[in-house]
């Protein structure tokens, strides 16, 4: 279900460094805008994203991805700048990628190590994830159009990964451009755009735009970015 080590280690830097240039280019205004992560400013979700990439570089996993860890990230960065959050990331993504490249191939398998209900692989790509879609919250926040490409492609497949682990389906994802991804063996077809599957899938858009049901929300028991 996942994108492939080799892609998703290719992956994770390159997304990184997009979000560093899209942070890079705002203004103190942008940084205060409210987002459509209820109650997160843009600075907040910059701020998560340069503070998980700084957590995993520092061997600070307890709790990665949890409401209270996003909003000790958060609050450890508060008033920064855009500039300095970018620094920050541009300093500690070399580290975070040398790190993750020492993974080896059977170790990608094994349980992750901050939640064994996912393998270390998947925690990994939920970097490249999490980075894109939370980069997708700050140009909707601000104005500026979506990205496509790979970060869309191993966006879709994570949210396919997490879909599987919760048993949702059967399905098969049937959208645009996208190769075709099966969900619990295959089932029923889901098609359209797939920032759209992405945008329902996590709560950020109305799940019956595109025929679905709120069940898809991989995140309806979560709050924050």
């Amino acid at each position: 279900m996942i994108c492939d080590r080799a892609t998703v280690l290719a992956g994770i830097p390159d997304e990184l460094r997009a979000f560093g240039e899209l942070v890079g280019s705002l203004n103190v205004d942008n940084l205060g805008t409210p987002s459509r992560c209820g109650g997160w400013s843009v600075a907040d979700i910059a701020s998560h994203v340069v503070g998980t990439a700084v957590d995993i570089t520092l061997g600070r996993l307890e709790g990665l991805g949890t409401a209270a860890v996003t909003q000790r990230q958060a609050n450890e960065r508060a008033g920064r700048t855009a500039r300095e959050l970018t620094d920050e990331l541009t300093n500690a993504a070399p580290v975070l990628s040398a790190l993750l490249a020492s993974l080896s191939e059977e170790a990608w398998e094994d349980p992750a190590p901050n939640d064994p209900e996912y393998t270390l692989g998947f925690a990994v790509e939920s970097i490249w994830y999490d980075a894109y879609l939370h980069g997708d919250d700050i140009r909707d926040a601000v104005g500026l159009p979506s990205a496509r490409g790979a970060g869309l492609r191993a966006s879709v497949h994570h949210v396919a990964g997490y879909l599987e682990y919760r048993a949702w389906g059967p399905a098969t994802l049937a959208l645009n451009g996208i190769e075709r991804i099966q969900i619990g063996g295959g089932g029923r077809e889901i098609i359209g755009e797939p920032l759209e599957f992405v945008l329902a899938a996590t709560g950020r858009l109305d799940p019956s735009i595109i025929g679905l049901d709120p069940t898809i929300d991989v995140y309806a028991d979560e709050k924050g970015p």
